[in-house]
């Protein structure tokens, strides 16, 4: 897995607590996402995905990786609620952006969030995870395909990573808490970024 957020150790660093924003369209699979992390990292069961229900207003989970301590705010995606989004990004050390993999009728609409996302001030120097969730599902695009669809080299100048997940099974969630949670201080060049895309999936 590439590290790819720089400034990220000196944050770690200097505060106590590493604030992750988990953003992306109503129904991505936001607060899945969230449960699974709970499940994962502090062995609590997490609610069961039929009993999840979409976030009006926050949601937030705390956990602590090799000691350093995260919290994560998960904010509803719909269209109305959008909107109160920008009052968390001046604390936000990182952003996680959720996409629903199978569902091509919406990726317009996720990228036009995204791409709202990328254009606040607040976020500028704030690294970027985005999510291809939902690639349990047999519908589901592959990460390559979406990755493509949105564009991604458009993000060059950004400290960004790309990567397949499944907030229902796990697959993907550790590897991408060790992207936020890791850095070298230097961000990877375009061209290394589009070889993962091509090799680093699982």
């Amino acid at each position: 897995m590439f590290s790819l957020f720089y400034g990220l150790w000196k944050y770690l660093f200097s505060k106590t607590e590493f604030h992750v924003l988990i953003l992306g369209i109503d129904k991505a699979g936001k607060t899945t996402l969230l449960e699974k992390l709970k499940s994962v990292y502090l062995k609590l069961e997490g609610l069961p995905p039929d009993r999840i229900v979409p976030t009006v207003g926050l949601n937030i989970g705390r956990i602590e990786v090799s000691n350093t301590k995260f919290v994560f705010w998960d904010l509803g995606g719909q269209p109305g609620l959008r909107s109160i989004w920008e009052k968390y990004y001046e604390e936000a050390h990182a952003v996680i952006f959720v996409i629903d993999a199978a569902c091509p009728s919406r990726f317009e609409d996720s990228k036009s969030a995204l791409e709202k996302v990328l254009r606040h001030e607040d976020l500028q120097g704030a690294p970027l995870l985005i999510l291809a969730n939902k690639l349990d599902l047999s519908e589901a695009l592959s990460a390559e395909q979406l990755a493509q669809y949105l564009d991604l080299k458009k993000l060059d100048e950004r400290v960004y990573m790309f990567e397949a997940a499944s907030a229902f099974d796990g697959m993907g969630i550790k590897e991408g808490v060790r992207v936020v949670r890791g850095g070298n201080g230097e961000k990877q060049e375009n061209r290394d970024f589009e070889n993962s895309c091509r090799y680093n999936w699982s």
